[in-house]
Formats: C-alpha cells, sequence, structure tokens
C-alpha cells in the first residue's frame, strides 16, 4: 500500500474480524485501522494535505527473525523500516524525550503525513520523533520478499504482536545508543491496533517505554470480556442519535431488500436501483457493502464531514415520495459522492488485508456480531465458521484466547492497578470499537480520555483550524498527561 488510493482501498470493509448472519465469514468487515478511509475525507474537504517533509530520514535496522527462540533459524534477520524526524529535539545532554510512533497493519508512509500528534508536538517537547514500522508490512518483510514471506504458515508464523513490540523494543534501545540518548525517556504513540501495541509494549517493557498513548485501541474486545453485538450496537447509535426516521429506514431496508430479491428479476432490479459496478448475484453482495458502509461511516465520523449526518441527510432527503430503496441509495450517494457505479467498484487484495488476514486468524480474533437490538439483521456470535476457514486457508486455528493470556484484560482494572503506570487510553465514543476500549481510570496514572463525539484515532491525527473545541481540549489534556510523566522521571533522573 504505497498511496492514499490503495488505502482507501483497502478500507472497503472496516475491521477485519466476524461472523454474522451477512456471510458465513465476514471476511473484512469491520476493519481496525489508524487512519481509516482519509482519501475520501479529502474529497469532500477543503483541507489540504501536507506533503512528507524532508525533516524526516529513512533507516533499517538489522531486526532479529525469532526474539523467542534459539534455533539456528531464528536468528536470521531481516530490514526492518523506521524513520527520524530530529528538527526539534532538545539533544541527549538535555535529556530530551522521544516520541515513538508504532506502525500498525499497514506500510508506514501514511502515518508520516497524516498522525500529526508528534509533529504538532515536537517542539512543545523538545522532542526526537521516531517511526517504526511492523514486521511484515511495507519495506520490513522477513525472508526476503513478500511472496516468500506469506507462502505458508511456517514462514508467517513470526507474523504476531509479542514478535512485533520486541522489534519495536529493540529498535528503540538501538536508537537511544545510536544517539548517545541514554536518558530520553521514550513515549510510544499507537492508533487502533497499533494503540494496542503501545500500551501491551509500556507494559511488557517498562524500562524502554516511560508512558503509552493508546488511542482507540479496543483491547478489551476480546474473549468474551465486550459483549460481541457491542460494535453494531454503537453503529446503530450513532445514526439513531442522528435521526430516527433515518434509523428506521436503514433499518427496515433489510427486508425490503430481500424480498425485492424474491421477484421475478429481482436481482436485476436491485443492481439497476443501486448501479451496480457488476450485476449482483444474491441480495448479500448488497447487504454486505451497505453494511461496511454504515460502520465506516461511524467508525471514522470525523469533522468536518461528518459521514453519518451526511448518510442522514441523504436519506431524509430523498424526494418526496421515494420507497425505502430509493431513499437508502440516496444515503450511499451522500456518502459516497457522485461515482460511475457503487457497492462492487474493482478493489485490489492488499498487503495489508492479506496480513491482516494471517493476523487474525492466529491471534486478533475479536467476535464481533450484530446481536438483536440494532438496525442490522439479527445475528448471534457462532466462531465456528470462521474457524473453518482459516483452518482451510492456513492451516491452523485461531488461538481466540492467547490475547488474554498474554497481555491480560478480564479482571484490567484490579490486575494494573497496582503494578501498571502512565498509560492514556483515549477514546472517541462514536467510535464502535470504543466499546472495547478502556474507558475508566485504572489508577492515577492509567487514565481514559474520551470525548463524546470523537471517532476512531481522531486525536492521533494531524490538527487543523477546523478542528473542534472538544478535539483540542482532548489533545491538550494528553499533552499535559505526558508533560507531568516527563516532569516526574526528570526530578526521579535528578535526584
Amino acid at each position: 500500500m504505497n498511496s492514499p488510493v490503495v488505502l482507501y482501498q483497502c478500507i472497503q470493509l472496516i475491521f477485519l474480524i466476524v461472523i454474522t448472519s451477512l456471510d458465513a465469514t465476514r471476511l473484512g468487515t469491520p476493519k481496525l485501522d489508524p487512519l481509516g478511509p482519509l482519501i475520501l475525507e479529502e474529497s469532500k474537504s477543503t483541507i489540504a494535505v501536507a506533503p512528507v517533509s524532508e525533516d524526516f530520514r529513512t533507516f533499517y535496522y538489522n531486526q532479529t527473525l525469532d526474539h523467542f527462540n534459539y534455533r539456528p533459524e531464528s536468528y536470521t534477520t531481516f530490514q526492518q523500516r523506521y524513520v527520524i524526524n530530529s528538527k526539534y529535539w532538545g539533544g541527549a545532554n538535555a535529556s530530551s524525550p522521544i516520541l515513538a510512533y508504532l506502525g500498525a497493519e499497514q506500510p508506514l508512509d501514511p502515518a508520516l503525513s497524516r498522525v500529526g500528534f508528534l509533529t504538532d508536538n515536537a517542539w512543545h517537547f523538545k522532542a526526537l520523533l521516531v517511526y517504526i514500522e511492523h514486521r511484515y508490512y511495507g519495506q520490513s518483510i522477513p525472508f526476503g520478499s513478500r511472496e516468500e514471506a506469506m507462502r505458508n504458515a511456517s514462514t508467517m508464523g513470526y507474523f504476531n504482536s509479542a514478535q512485533a513490540i520486541a522489534d519495536y523494543a529493540e529498535i528503540l534501545l538501538h536508537i537511544k545508543e545510536e544517539f548517545q540518548a541514554k536518558n530520553s525517556p521514550v513515549i510510544v504513540i499507537g492508533g487502533s491496533y497499533g494503540g494496542m501495541l503501545a500500551s501491551w509494549l509500556r507494559l511488557k517493557y517498562p524500562h524502554v517505554a516511560l508512558g503509552a498513548l493508546a488511542s482507540s485501541s479496543p483491547i478489551l474486545y476480546f474473549d468474551d470480556i465486550t459483549p460481541p453485538d457491542g460494535y453494531y450496537s454503537v453503529v446503530s447509535r450513532d445514526f439513531r442519535e442522528a435521526s430516527e426516521t433515518c434509523y428506521e429506514t436503514i433499518k427496515q431496508s433489510w427486508d425490503v431488500i430481500d424480498q425485492v430479491a424474491l421477484q421475478q428479476n429481482g436481482l436485476s432490479i436491485l443492481s439497476d436501483k443501486f448501479n451496480t459496478c457488476i450485476p449482483l448475484k444474491s441480495s448479500s453482495g448488497l447487504k454486505e457493502y451497505l453494511d461496511r458502509t454504515y460502520c465506516r461511516a461511524a467508525q471514522y465520523d470525523r469533522p468536518p464531514t461528518y459521514p453519518v449526518n451526511a448518510i442522514c441527510n441523504g436519506i431524509n432527503g430523498a424526494a418526496f415520495g421515494s420507497d425505502t430503496l430509493s431513499k437508502i441509495v440516496a444515503g450511499v450517494v451522500a456518502y459516497e459522492g457522485i461515482q460511475p457505479c457503487y457497492v462492487n467498484p474493482p478493489t485490489n487484495f492488499t498487503e495489508t488485508d492479506e496480513g491482516w488476514e494471517w493476523q487474525r486468524c492466529s491471534e486478533m480474533t475479536i467476535p464481533i456480531s450484530h446481536g438483536n437490538n440494532t438496525m442490522f439483521p439479527s445475528s448471534n456470535y457462532d466462531p465456528q465458521p470462521f474457524i473453518d476457514y482459516c483452518r482451510t486457508e492456513y492451516n491452523i486455528t485461531p488461538r481466540s484466547h492467547w490475547v488474554t493470556t498474554y497481555y491480560g484484560g478480564h479482571d484490567i482494572k484490579l490486575d494494573l492497578k497496582e503494578f501498571g503506570s502512565n498509560i492514556v487510553f483515549s477514546n472517541g465514543l462514536r467510535d464502535p470499537y470504543s466499546i472495547g476500549g478502556v474507558l475508566e481510570d485504572i489508577s492515577n496514572s492509567i487514565v481514559a480520555v474520551y470525548t463524546a463525539n470523537g471517532s476512531h484515532c481522531l486525536d492521533i491525527l494531524s490538527a487543523n483550524e477546523t478542528d473542534p473545541e472538544w478535539l483540542i481540549t482532548q489533545r491538550k489534556i494528553e499533552v499535559e498527561i505526558i508533560d507531568a510523566w516527563i516532569a516526574q522521571y526528570s526530578a526521579n533522573l535528578h535526584e
């Protein structure tokens, strides 16, 4: 994924983990992604996206393939990419901090210009900025090539979160040594899956990172901690708060689609109605597309475009007397804009899709279903179709309990209150994944910072002049908390 266009193509879902009645495996909905469909938002906004600054310098670290085994093949290495911006760094002599962005399930490139929390605050902290790419994504590929790295479960067996945070720890220690910055505190920052990694790195490697800002990281959406229908409950709530009429129209539309599909030439009628790029072969394809659209709009319901409102304005603004499906089409067009066709445009199966499909089949198995009290067709969570898919595709069974075994989560407040420290869990409550996030303070230094109107990873994206006051305040609070960590560290350093 080397361009925003491909980023948009790979987001034609929004996080990856789950099984519902629309399709037995639900291989792409809904997806974790810190950036989301930014190219779509940018096309509707007058806000210019800044090019990547010349202040960024790219490096490659000779990374260990397997940090947790001593077999000879474990000592194999690969080139892992990281990027440094030292423009505002106060220097090692001043023990100035290091802000480190932990790459998630995509190449590092989009984050350099879009994850603005680091660059926006570098001058304030006098910080050295570091961005590290996740193994198996972008240019950080083991085994010499992507084809070889993704060949089978044996070569992909080194592709997991524990290896990733060990990578990050090793590179950060290397950078501190290279810059002779032994006493420079490190703050790790990540969003979505990257936010999980940031919080887990702080817990597993407290000697490496002084603190972590974990944005929109649903670390409690594993096992049975969060109800499977939580995600879709929040999507439904977002639409209902935007417009009761819009909510009811969407809720009724699923049955209408099925009824039309049963008519003679019903699929042709639906194809014409929605101007599909290719004729529909079943009503499920259309329903999956609408499901993804509503989820994407809710998860990334960001200013200034506010996609949920855009969809509802389209539905409610349809011509007087319009039938239900005409209203749904109007909502799609209001969100997507005028396009040659809709529903099933040609897309590429990107490296993000490929990589995350493996990650969710191995350890990142988040149980999600529609439930009975949403605007979507009712379904109960059934893991078996997904398990069957992973066995067929990779010859492995998902380790659905491993994340909570390795990182914890079931009794997180009790577990972390005594020994954990210096983590900010930030969320926006319009983000459906916030329901699996930490929304209450665990201790004085493991805190929850959230906004009622925020969306997925919004707080770590670049600030701009259209930002509402509540977003400005959220970021200010996060900066103040990190300031306090660094001040306490400095005081301890000079005792």
